[in-house]
């Protein structure tokens, strides 16, 4: 199809969420994409932190078609190999305990948000229910991630927001006061969409001090600077510290939608049946993807 009349058909169709550049792909191969008009285009974007490991790479869609031939999808009433197998190798390369699997990044994000708050409401009651987020932050757009993104031009004509969700400044004091009620503290140890700012070391060292001392929660997120993009697995891995929430998601299937909420030892039994819930999460074709992603 020509570029004009994909342009026509996406104008005429499809919500006008998007500004796009005046480009259509159709293929590629690792970092080289391939327009209708047969230009190539280096991908130095990565389809925003998707594509981190290339397209059409061949033993990802061996992987994919496999599954593909067995069963695309299966009800989260009952097991499937590929969503334990991810679930194993996740838990095993990060020290993790559990996983659940969701869509996408702001998914992973509220499971996250809803876990920090049965946690502390289970173990202290209720009244102790803030979310702490930084100033500059990203972390997705539905209600509860929407609000708990720290930047105002989002803010724009969706209120009401969620309640319980506190700002503060990458430093201490600022913390400190925001966190007078709080069950949590989400970072992102690289903000991403606030400007590719990396978090001073002492500060999520003091953080995590902070967290581990009042029992505050401390969420990572990890779904635009995990996955290797700062030469660890996850970016928390450069500041010798553990969370006890990591949420990632974008990269992590290889361009298939997934997202997955990661629990550490403090938050492994908190979610039990019908506390939380994906119909797709988990999806064995997604999972079948990430397992070649995250393979040793």
């Amino acid at each position: 199809m020509e570029f004009s009349e994909i342009e026509r058909l996406d104008g005429a169709y499809l919500a006008h969420t998007y500004s796009r550049y005046p480009v259509a792909f159709c293929g590629g191969k690792g970092a080289t994409l391939l327009g209708v008009d047969g230009k190539e285009y280096t991908d130095f974007g990565a389809g925003i932190a998707v594509n981190i490991f290339g397209v059409n790479d061949e033993g990802w869609k061996e992987a994919v078609k496999a599954q593909l031939d067995k069963i695309q999808h299966v009800s989260n009433y009952y097991y499937s190999e590929p969503t334990a197998r991810l679930a194993q190798l996740l838990c095993t390369k990060t020290g993790a305990k559990r996983v659940f699997f969701g869509n996408s990044g702001a998914e992973a994000n509220e499971c996250a948000f809803k876990t920090a708050r049965k946690y502390s409401f289970m173990k202290y009651g209720a009244g102790r229910s803030d979310i702490v987020s930084l100033n500059g932050s990203f972390h997705g757009r539905t209600l509860f991630t929407l609000t708990a993104t720290g930047q105002d031009e989002f803010h724009k004509y969706f209120d009401p927001f969620a309640g319980g969700v506190k700002y503060a400044d990458a430093d201490m004091e600022s913390v400190k006061r925001a966190a007078e009620r709080a069950c949590a503290v989400v970072i992102e140890c690289v903000q991403g969409e606030g400007g590719v700012k990396a978090l001073p070391e002492g500060f999520v060292r003091d953080l995590a001090a902070f967290c581990r001392e009042n029992d505050v929660l401390l969420i990572c997120d990890e779904v635009q600077c995990g996955l290797g993009r700062t030469g660890k697995f996850f970016a928390y891995e450069n500041y010798g510290i553990v969370p006890d929430l990591v949420t990632v998601a974008k990269g992590l299937a290889g361009g298939l939608p997934i997202g997955a909420c990661l629990f550490y030892e403090k938050t492994e039994d908190v979610l039990g049946p019908g506390d939380h819930g994906s119909t797709f999460g988990g999806n064995p074709v997604a999972c079948a993807g990430a397992i070649e992603i995250v393979k040793p």
